[in-house]
């Protein structure tokens, strides 16, 4: 048991954990998600696509596989971080104590001040302790040491000693931790997230599915570039809470990457098409008239068994080696694709230009005004700043371990009044070792010696 405990609460654990859940979801992402069994075995096989349903690669965030490795992976980074925690919090009080800096292992160390200065036959010099010290606390403000410490030697020297960067000692249990969150943030959100897509033309107002909220979409613009190329999609939208008293509204401009958050729900300007309005005469007298987007239909007011279906719109309509297709993207002529539908059997289906119609017994259907609708998607994620969090987290656990490196540096005096200076850094320490060496080149003479470990 304790070797399996060891195991799961292993970092091996966890980057196979996420290798495995990347490589799975870098699959999933060249399947085509959400699509029918015929989908997949018309564009694969039917092997395949009983695999593919199976292993539910056509909804892979919602699959079996993802929740269980995502679990995992989460339990994997609590365990590692309860485990490492009062380790990492005794070593955080310890790191800089003058025991834990003539314990650790030197990565480079060199002796500064000996008295093998130059000398004539008749006097030689000797140093002087205290402009020696001073020298050495010099070397301290020349690497950022703020606070320098003094101890003794077990042979009575002075010991100075500095520590700096504590805080990169947490650099990777802030990642992990960041990690965690991340992941909880991001699967909580898109299982408990409330989602919708609302979609229409200017005047028109649609209830957000069953939440209370009715938007009113006021206008909507496609701004153009000098090219005629799509710059910006806008849409000024009205919400109302219909469950609050009359007047209880929030209004806003969204437009694409820029949303806006309205009775605590997300408002993100998704896409646009075409709509048009579709007018239904009976024996040459107004029946019922609505606004269709394409891929909606209506059905007939006194004969629901007969239903219209605006398939597609084109503004520049031409035939294409027998197939419709629009030329430009402006209303050149507007061309409309129906399709009748009576008690669910295709009755016809065809391409009517404006001002034409369609007679169908005692019924007259025209198609006019063509206009572009706008696609809103609607979101509710309680879990989005948990996720937020975790990022920014791991952004903080990235920036302490990479640019805060845990360093110490100690000068223990000689007997013969030198100080032999000892550099350690915990990891990835070349560069603060050449700084050392930098800021002791002053300090060096003849006869001193150097070596690294």
């Amino acid at each position: 048991m304790r070797k399996i405990w060891k195991a799961l609460t292993s970092m091996k654990c966890a980057v196979i954990l996420l290798v495995l859940l990347a490589a799975l979801c870098a699959l999933s992402s060249a399947i085509p998600q959400g699509q029918t069994y015929a989908y997949y075995a018309n564009a694969y096989s039917e092997r395949t696509a009983g695999l593919i349903l199976w292993l539910r690669l056509d909804d892979a965030y919602h699959s079996w596989w993802f929740i269980a490795l995502s679990a995992f992976l989460c339990l994997n980074l609590i365990f590692c971080n309860l485990v490492r925690l009062p380790e990492l919090i005794r070593r955080t009080k310890r790191f800089g104590t003058e025991e834990m800096v003539k314990e650790a292992a030197a990565g480079f160390t060199e002796t500064v001040g000996t008295a093998d200065q130059e000398s004539t036959a008749d006097q030689q010099s000797a140093p002087d302790p205290e402009k020696a010290v001073s020298g050495i606390r010099g070397l301290f403000e020349a690497l950022h040491f703020n606070k320098v410490s003094e101890g003794t030697t077990e042979s009575g020297g002075r010991f100075l000693y500095a520590a700096k960067n504590r805080a990169g000692l947490w650099g990777a249990w802030i990642c992990h931790l960041g990690i965690l969150l991340l992941i909880l943030g991001f699967g909580l959100g898109q299982f408990l997230q409330q989602e919708y897509a609302v979609y229409g033309v200017p005047g028109q107002t649609r209830m957000v599915g069953d939440t209370g909220l009715a938007l009113t979409i006021d206008d909507f613009r496609v701004l153009l570039r000098d090219d005629d190329t799509v710059d910006q999609y806008e849409a000024d939208i009205t919400v109302r809470d219909m469950n609050r008293a009359e007047g209880s509204s929030e209004s806003a401009t969204i437009s694409v990457n820029h949303p806006a958050s309205l009775f605590h729900m997300d408002f993100i300007q998704n896409s646009t098409g075409w709509a048009a309005k579709v007018s239904v005469l009976k024996d040459g007298k107004p029946l019922q008239e609505e606004v269709l987007c394409a891929g909606e239909s209506l059905a007939v007011k006194d004969k629901p068994e007969l239903v219209i279906f605006l398939t597609a719109f084109y503004p520049d309509f031409v035939m294409d080696g027998g197939r419709p297709k629009t030329a430009t993207g402006k209303l050149n002529n507007p061309g409309y694709l129906y399709t009748v539908y009576y008690q669910n059997k295709i009755l016809g289906m065809n391409v009517l230009l404006a001002g034409e119609e369609l007679t169908i017994d005692e019924y007259t259907v025209l198609f006019s005004d063509p206009q572009n609708y706008t696609l809103i998607q609607v979101k509710k994620d309680a879990f989005g700043g948990l996720a937020l969090f975790g990022g920014i987290l791991v952004m903080l656990g990235l920036l302490l371990s990479f640019y805060l490196q845990p360093v110490t540096l100690s000068a223990e005096e000689k007997e013969d009044g030198s100080f032999e200076i000892r550099a350690n850094s915990r990891k990835g320490g070349a560069l603060y070792y050449d700084r050392v060496k930098k800021a002791i080149m002053p300090l060096s003479g003849a006869g001193q010696k150097e070596k690294e470990n």
